[in-house]
């Protein structure tokens, strides 16, 4: 029989969702979700995982769940097709993040280069939380305890791919065949693999003030994007200016489809062509955004829709998400099964050993 083919993925619930998760995973997930291709999806809302940044400030954390939530749903995550669960409700991750933990070095976490990177942006080098250091392993309990053979992220992400998979080889040389070794899956537009801030710096992110959420209104969006960074050299519509580095043309690279030119820019057949004249001069500012803005509101527009349609019952959003808690536990809960018994420590579910015990003490 073949193996079953299930996806993992999740976000930490450190604010609303922006444009950034919906090209760098979102619209992914909602994709794989209605391909048909996978047997079974589990997404997750990682506060646990943020809780070792925010130890000190968690009703951030526990505000922002129900935001992530509504995100998930908004995009078109359905929990009757996926498993929407929050990660502190399957305590089994801990107890497999226990026993992982025993796999890895100190040195190899440091050399992690996605906790190097996470620890000087925190400012952590002094004074590293514990929980936060471990966190490739915890990731690691995360993927393996819902067998997942495919994870869909970014290809910053990929050396912690690479330690879950270090971990899950080491445990089955060392207990034999239990864990599922997963797979990772990049993103396949070049532009989703990291979309910059409005402000033109690499990363789009709550603390700069350089996001456009997915829940923005219409006119914050307008806004946002009127107001957002080009190429500094481009001062007057005739001087000829740069697409590389200008995040409106990433962005474009990001959403435009080649219907949205007859749409919304008809004088263009295409996006090369719409680059080629702004190279040459010619072409304003103001004129690329418009285009911009009209993509993104056509992009958005559904999303803030089935947002609020949601937003006014709270309470299902809530019993959707123990549901698939329930659902999420009773999986963890199997592999957890399966790992207590290659490692030898179902004592009492162990009638060979309960026998071996009797008889050596009996002296037979």
């Amino acid at each position: 029989m073949d193996k079953e083919k299930i996806i993992l993925t999740g976000d930490r619930p450190t604010g609303r969702l922006h444009i950034g998760h919906y090209v760098g995973s979102l619209r992914r997930r909602v994709e794989l979700q209605n391909s048909g291709l996978y047997n079974k999806i589990y997404v997750f809302i990682a506060d646990a995982q943020a809780l070792t940044d925010n130890m000190d400030t968690p009703e951030k954390v526990r505000q922002n769940v129900i935001e992530v939530a509504l995100d998930y749903l908004a995009c078109g995550l359905d929990p009757a097709k996926s498993t929407l669960f929050i990660q502190s409700q399957i305590p089994e991750l801990c107890e497999l993040t226990f026993y992982y933990m025993d796999l890895v070095t100190v040195s190899r976490l440091q050399r992690n280069p996605t906790v190097k990177t996470e620890i000087q942006m925190r400012n952590f080098e002094a004074s590293i939380p514990v929980g936060f250091f471990t966190y490739p392993i915890s990731q690691a309990a995360d993927i393996t305890a819902f067998k997942a053979t495919t994870v869909p992220v970014g290809e910053d992400q990929e050396p912690m791919l690479e330690q879950a998979r270090e971990i899950v080889r080491r445990f089955n040389h060392i207990y034999g065949e239990t864990l599922v070794e997963p797979e990772i899956l990049l993103p396949d537009n070049a532009a989703c693999l990291r979309l910059p801030g409005t402000d033109g710096k690499a990363k789009m992110s709550k603390s700069l003030g350089n996001c456009i959420y997915l829940s923005d209104d219409a006119d914050t969006v307008a806004q946002k994007i009127k107001t957002m960074y080009t190429d500094p050299n481009h001062l007057r519509v005739q001087d000829p200016g740069q697409v590389e580095g200008n995040p409106v043309f990433t962005y474009l690279d990001a959403f435009c489809r080649p219907e949205h030119f007859g749409r919304y820019l008809p004088d263009y057949p295409n996006l090369d062509e719409l680059k080629a004249h702004y190279r040459r001069g010619g072409l304003g500012d103001v004129k690329v955004k418009k285009f911009l803005t009209a993509i993104m509101q056509e992009t958005l527009e559904p999303i803030r829709t089935r947002r609020k349609e949601f937003e006014q019952d709270i309470p299902a959003v809530y019993d959707m998400l123990k549901a698939g808690c329930e659902k999420a536990r009773e999986a963890a809960a199997a592999t957890l099964d399966d790992v207590r018994r290659a490692m030898k420590i179902n004592y009492f579910d162990d009638a060979e050993l309960i026998a071996e015990q009797a008889r050596k003490f009996k002296g037979e």
